[in-house]
Formats: structure tokens, sequence, C-alpha cells
């Protein structure tokens, strides 16, 4: 299930559900980038496991002035090398 954020600003500390939907990925995605270090790891909110907005966006932005995710990506970059069918 999606949650979507609504106002003018996401809170400071979301979860991993709110995380995906603001990302547009699913929840595995997330855990995913946070291994390979795309995205920070999540710090413990009481019992609640939570990430910073402010740190994930800092995050992101360098791979968006470097072309986004899909270009960090090794599946991706072999894409390029495909050329299309006849």
């Amino acid at each position: 299930m999606k949650r979507t954020i609504l106002g003018e600003r996401p809170p400071s500390y979301v979860s991993k559900i709110t995380l995906a939907a603001e990302l547009d990925v699913s929840e595995s995605t997330i855990d995913e980038y946070v291994q390979r270090g795309l995205l920070p790891k999540p710090i413990r909110l009481g019992g609640s496991v939570r990430w910073c907005w402010a740190q994930v966006q800092a995050s992101l932005n360098p791979l968006a002035s470097a072309g986004g995710l899909s270009e960090q990506d090794p599946f991706m970059e072999g894409l390029k090398n495909v050329s299309p069918a006849p």
C-alpha cells in the first residue's frame, strides 16, 4: 500500500513505505539502494526505523546532476550497448 504525502513537504523523518512511495520504487528497492550506498542508512527513532528526508534529498542530488540513478546501475549501463532489433 502506497501512502501519499499531503501538504507542501514530506515529514522530516519518513518510514520505508513513505520513502518508497515518494521515490516511486518498491520497498525492496529502498533496501537495495541503501546497500549500494545510493541512499543513507536509516536511523531508529523509538521503535521505528526512519530516514531523514533531508539526507535522502542530499544523497539523490549528486545522482540527479550525474544523470540519475539509471546511469549508476550496471544493468542500465549495459542496455546502452544493445542495438535495436531490425
